[in-house]
């Protein structure tokens, strides 16, 4: 027997759209490929999973429909399709496949059984509710420095930490690490999860399409972490091995402090980088009372000289070396006019925070040696 829904474009392809980057990715199972539809006689669920994060979203629907049908669909092809359509899209869907008619035009695509999709998660546990606009503010703080493909798996995933104290994020590269802390929410239980990259950079694209004033609901479900707005549940499997013990590095006793003006900072350092043509080339940076003096020399390319005002820097004269990049990567997200940081040694790294209402934000370099 056959049903019928209809769906508004812009809607859905919303939707397809959030399930691209999970449906387009190889797995061992070619069903990951497809989404499964759920129809009941008012709403459509779409569930899209690569055995490490899996999504579920759901829209409402006008439909004839007298009893639930489920059934998969090529990711891709579907998403391709309506993405070419306009205005509302009238969807029929018979036993071997699903016809789609929007205006003039008139097309099908075939249809699989759903028995060989993934079972989803569920009885969600959930923990805890924020502000999604919040939450994402916290994860564009750390999320640009989790690696991709580093050699420690630990490390390509970032750590969210949430005790009766805090919250924390914490991300790490191996040579720098940014965390960022905030007291606006708490839990009674201490609470330790890694997530991987992926889940990271797709939950925040999910939010970045959701409303400001909207809620993010965390909770768990098994061994994975859950995330639950207006109309999604996003699932991520977690990293198992442990994180490193990033605390100690970040003790700043007998560190200096002190203060440059950002705009300006940023800038010397991008032409440092400039003369680094793709090398690993130091820049040598000299702390002195009222003084920050860099230069970098580049045998190849060139060399760079300069002298920044230095502010609140009390003490005998630091020398440092640091890769320029990675100093300039961190400082992307400081707002402030002002960077206060801490220096010791050459040994010791550098150390830059940011204190607002609502969070604190460090940002850690580790120096490079001489020999390098």
């Amino acid at each position: 027997m056959k049903a019928t829904f209809t769906a508004p474009q812009k809607e859905l392809i919303s939707l397809l759209s959030s399930m691209q980057p999970i449906c387009n990715k190889r797995t061992t199972l070619d069903v990951t490929e497809s989404i499964l539809f759920q129809l009941n006689a008012r709403e459509l669920t779409l569930k899209a999973t690569d055995l490490e994060i899996s999504l579920q979203t759901t829209m409402l629907i006008e439909s004839d429909i007298t009893e639930p049908k489920v059934f998969l669909v090529p990711g891709k092809r579907i998403f391709e399709l309506v993405k070419e359509l306009e205005g509302d899209i009238a969807f029929t869907i018979d036993e071997a496949s699903v016809s789609i008619k929007a205006g003039a035009v008139d097309l099908s695509l075939n249809i699989k059984n759903a028995e060989e999709f993934p079972p989803f998660p569920e009885r969600i546990e959930n923990l805890m509710d924020m502000e999604s606009s919040f939450f994402l503010g916290l994860l564009d703080k750390v999320a640009f420095l989790i690696p991709q493909n580093n050699a420690n798996p630990a490390l390509n995933g970032m750590l969210f930490e949430i005790t009766n104290d805090q919250m924390a994020f914490v991300a790490t590269d191996g040579h720098c690490l940014a965390q960022v802390t905030s007291k606006r929410y708490t839990s009674p239980d201490d609470r330790k999860w890694l997530l991987p990259k992926k889940a990271v950079i797709e939950i925040k694209k999910i939010l970045e399409g959701s409303g400001a004033s909207e809620k993010v609901f965390i909770g768990v479900c098994g061994n994975q972490l859950v995330f639950s707005g207006k109309n999604f549940n996003f699932f991520t499997r977690l990293i198992a091995d442990q994180f490193p013990h990033y605390k100690p590095v970040l003790d700043r006793e007998g560190f200096v402090p002190a203060r440059v003006a950002r705009d300006s900072f940023v800038k010397t350092l991008k032409r440092a980088s400039c003369l680094l043509a793709g090398q690993f080339v130091s820049t040598n940076f000299v702390f002195v009372p009222g003084s920050l003096n860099v230069s970098v020399h580049n045998k190849e390319i060139g060399k760079l000289e300069e002298h920044l005002i230095l502010e609140d820097f009390i003490g005998g004269p630091v020398e440092s070396r640091f890769y320029s990049p990675y100093l300039l990567n961190g400082l992307q997200v400081f707002p402030a006019q002002k960077v206060e940081f801490f220096i010791k040694s050459p040994l010791k790294p550098i150390i830059f925070e940011s204190h607002d209402q609502d969070c604190d934000l460090t940002y850690l370099v580790m120096p490079v040696s001489t020999t390098q």
